[in-house]
């Protein structure tokens, strides 16, 4: 948890210490998510398919290629009784190699919030979601035509999404949503 706070701070100094000459844009995110679900001591996973959207800022500096982008995504993990809905709040460091002015390279970290809607419910098990969980992203893609970022980033979960006790055959265990995700923006 220190980490993370650590880092928060960070991107917060960077934000305050940015030159007159940042660029700030605005746009809309979405996408698809790619989640496994890793159920401790019940030898299952399931992978299932999800999507997420919602609007976007980045601040970058554009001599040296270094930003910070966030969003504020409705984002959909898991299908059926195993679905999670909430907001996700990712924060990304990020770093563009320009390949000229209508073409980058970028790579990203930083933490994701995910704030849960729904609990899980499955017959026979007691499941107690967690409602905020905190993950780190990392994550790379391309910009394009000035205005068009698609990126692969992966989510990697700092604690447990949910608690299994089943009821049925008696197998208790945490849970992780592991999740990688294909995203489209569009920045105004």
């Amino acid at each position: 948890m220190k980490k993370i706070i650590v880092l928060m701070m960070a991107v917060c100094a960077l934000a305050v210490a940015l030159p007159s000459q940042a660029q700030i844009k605005w746009g809309v995110k979405g996408g698809l998510n790619l989640s496994k679900l890793d159920i401790e001591n019940a030898g299952e996973s399931s992978n299932t398919t999800g999507f997420f959207i919602g609007p976007m800022a980045e601040v970058t500096i554009p001599v040296i290629g270094l930003g910070v982008d966030g969003a504020l995504l409705y984002s959909q993990r898991g299908k059926g009784d195993w679905k999670q809905q909430g907001v996700e709040i990712p924060v990304n460091l990020k770093y563009t190699f320009g390949l000229g002015s209508t073409l980058g390279v970028y790579l990203a970290a930083g933490p994701d919030f995910f704030f849960n809607f729904k609990d899980i419910k499955l017959a026979g098990n007691d499941i107690e979601s967690k409602n905020t969980q905190v993950g780190l992203n990392l994550g790379a893609g391309v910009k394009l035509l000035r205005h068009l970022q698609v990126g692969v980033n992966y989510q990697i979960p700092l604690g447990d999404s949910f608690t299994v006790e089943s009821v049925v055959n008696g197998v208790a265990g945490n849970g992780k949503t592991k999740s990688w995700q294909v995203s489209v923006a569009y920045l105004f």
